[in-house]
């Protein structure tokens, strides 16, 4: 619930206020502005790595001449990481590159490591600690921001 004019506070700023069973504020007016500050700070930052990814989706578009949902882009990541060029893939190979473009991804906040190569050229990973128990959409929200970071470490 938002309510404006607590002490200290511009009577048109809006404030989060949680209520108790009398009715009564439990929220003091800086928790409560500490409280709208995050919330409005998450809701920016969420909308940030929308539109940055949006931005990568038209940049992939206009350099490949598609314009690639997660996986699509996943793909791309395992086939550049793989480093022999496009050529035709099993549906195995291509979990396979994504799951390539995921360690690769995901090293950049040390949670793999690349192990080496076998003998066919594929790169292996070693998990070196656990992933985040997180809900689908914080999954793919935590994917989006480290497909991010490999694009802009890349300069794309």
């Amino acid at each position: 619930m938002y309510k404006s004019g607590p002490a200290g506070i511009p009577a048109n700023y809006p404030v989060f206020s949680v209520y108790g069973a009398t009715g009564r504020p439990v929220c003091s007016p800086l928790l409560s502005l500490l409280l709208y500050t995050y919330f409005c700070y998450m809701q920016h930052a969420e909308e940030d790595l929308q539109v940055r990814w949006l931005k990568l989706r038209i940049r992939l578009k206009e350099r490949f001449n598609i314009k690639p949902d997660m996986n699509g882009v996943l793909l791309l990541i395992g086939v550049q990481e793989l480093g022999q060029g496009p050529q035709d893939f099993s549906k195995e190979q291509k979990q396979d590159l994504m799951h390539i473009a995921v360690c690769t991804i995901l090293s950049a906040s040390g949670y793999y490591a690349l192990d080496g190569y076998d003998d066919e050229g594929w790169p292996h990973f070693s998990q070196l600690k656990p992933l985040p128990e997180l809900e689908t959409f914080e999954q793919e929200n935590f994917l989006k921001d480290h497909v991010l970071l490999y694009f802009s470490k890349l300069g794309f």
